[in-house]
């Protein structure tokens, strides 16, 4: 991928973009148990074999896109002249962090690193800013993108319980930049 370029999303990247296909495939799940005892709390996650491979929905409708890039930075993952991948951040959700909320790679770039150069340009954006740490929020459900920023480096930090418009749990995870 030598003609690989990343760079802001501009309007004309949105209907490439948005034809991508945003689900995954699995065959796992992470799993949260969550246990209260007298003053404590104990927070467990553990990654599930299905019985069957399920085809995951993104969390975030691919067709409202277009109205709702320009909310947040997004940059595109251009192969000469075609958008293939994106990510999408803000600066504002946490102090002192880039939160990362979508990263989308087209199918059959998938597995070759784009998603890393994504998340990797997007804590380079809040380097220049001088944020301290990158965030990124991940499906319970999607165990590809939660190995992928594991291996990373990412550390688990937290979830949400029905935090996505599908009432997904959402994992968060972080790590310095």
């Amino acid at each position: 991928m030598t003609d690989l370029e990343i760079r802001n999303t501009v309007s004309t990247d949105l209907a490439r973009l948005s034809a991508l296909d945003h689900t995954i495939d699995t065959d796992y799940v992470w799993q949260l148990d969550l246990r209260r005892d007298t003053g404590q709390m104990e927070v467990g996650l553990r990654e599930v074999r299905l019985p069957r491979s399920i085809r995951l929905d993104h969390p975030r409708l691919a067709k409202d896109l277009p109205d709702t890039w320009h909310l947040r930075p997004m940059l595109s993952a251009m192969i000469g002249m075609e958008a293939v991948a994106y990510i999408r951040f803000s600066d504002t959700m946490v102090p002192h962090a880039v939160w990362i909320t979508d990263v989308v790679v087209g199918r059959p770039l998938r597995g070759m690193g784009l998603a890393r150069k994504l998340i990797s340009s997007a804590e380079a954006w809040g380097l220049q800013r001088k944020l301290r740490k990158a965030m990124i929020e991940v499906q319970s459900k999607n165990a590809p993108a939660v190995r992928m920023v594991q291996k990373l480096g990412f550390e688990f930090c937290g979830y949400n319980d029905q935090y996505y418009p599908s009432r997904d749990v959402a994992l968060f995870f972080s790590r310095s930049i």
